[in-house]
């Protein structure tokens, strides 16, 4: 019991310390960069308000809090996930996980994040022509995240994680003139790639009592980095969540149900904080229908889902109503052995 109470104790000190030091900064609200790593493509996830810091979650744990890949019950597990986002953008990630030697020296896993823009057309202002531009022809941007994380046990209740990922964004070239005195204006390129380092880590507390869970998670933590005069940083997010099983409170329920809670609390560098609430009913160990909310997020609000699970496999989808963007719908299959 005391053991219990110094760990809650030093989860609360750090949240109160982090808590702090962001208070004292500058706010910096919608100036950070890199912000397809704020996109969940999930489709459990998403479904579920994005409230998954204290659940387990496999592979997928990676991409919201590295501790939860700690309690893997399978060998190996694969996750891929599209994400039909706004503006006709297209978001994809990929998971996978390995348990050697029946978890005794942890987790490994491995992720990849990618962005799909689609094309662009470009042109350039030159006063000179008829039109008042040049036309540049189509162009395409990129974006890609590639993650190495670990996750292990340290006792029957206390897990930890890390993630390091290698994150890379191309925007193209800029055309700026150059102005030489006694010479006429020249031209030259600068090329908008960045190609920082990421890094995540958390933690879960399994309570003993039922299924309850704490979780803290501290994801994309950078240096700072600029494409041209303005500094940015990683959309860094702090968050405390809580999960349980509402229904180990009944006894001996038929058809092998569960009805899990997760609630999560989200401190972000570059908007708002959020509670993020998700609802999770499962019956028979492979039906499932979720549901979610989340605060502050002003195109959308309730998020819904459903999945099916059999013989290892998964497939889950989401739907998310986004305002004048019409919907959001993600797909991800999963597999586990």
């Amino acid at each position: 019991m005391k053991k219990t109470i110094k760990i809650l104790f030093a989860l609360l000190l750090l949240y109160d310390s982090f808590h702090i030091t962001l208070a004292q900064q500058k706010q910096k609200l919608a100036q950070s960069g890199f912000q397809f790593l704020s996109v969940v493509s999930d489709a459990r996830a998403a479904a579920m308000g994005e409230a998954m810091t204290s659940l387990q979650f496999g592979s997928s744990s990676l991409f919201f809090n590295p501790a939860g890949m700690s309690d893997m019950q399978t060998f190996i597990d694969v996750s891929a996930s599209s994400n039909k986002w706004i503006a006709d953008i297209n978001h994809y990630t990929l998971s996978f996980a390995i348990k050697p030697f029946d978890g005794n020296y942890g987790v490994v896993g491995f992720t990849i994040q990618s962005v799909d823009y689609g094309e662009f057309y470009g042109t350039r202002v030159n006063k000179a022509s008829p039109l008042g531009y040049d036309d540049i022809g189509i162009f395409k941007l990129s974006a890609i995240a590639i993650g190495l994380g670990y996750a292990k046990q340290l006792s029957d209740k206390f897990s930890v994680g890390g993630q390091i990922r290698w994150v890379h964004q191309d925007l193209g070239e800029s055309i700026i003139p150059v102005i030489n005195v006694g010479l006429d204006t020249t031209e030259q390129k600068i090329s908008n790639k960045l190609s920082p380092l990421v890094f995540d880590f958390g933690t879960q507390y399994r309570t003993g009592y039922k299924s309850l869970v704490f979780g803290m998670s501290v994801r994309n933590f950078s240096s700072e980095v600029k494409y041209a005069k303005e500094g940015f940083q990683a959309p860094l997010v702090f968050t405390l969540g809580i999960s349980m099983n509402l229904l180990d409170l009944i006894n001996e329920l038929p058809y092998n149900q569960s009805l899990y809670l997760s609630i999560d609390a989200s401190h972000h560098r570059d908007h708002p904080e959020q509670i993020k609430i998700g609802l999770d009913y499962k019956i028979f160990n492979a039906f499932s229908i979720r549901i979610g909310y989340m605060s502050n997020n002003f195109e959308s609000g309730m998020t819904y889902g459903i999945g099916v699970s059999k013989y290892g496999f998964t497939f889950d989808y989401s739907y998310t109503p986004f305002g004048v963007f019409d919907k959001v719908q993600r797909f991800t299959a999963r597999f586990s052995l």
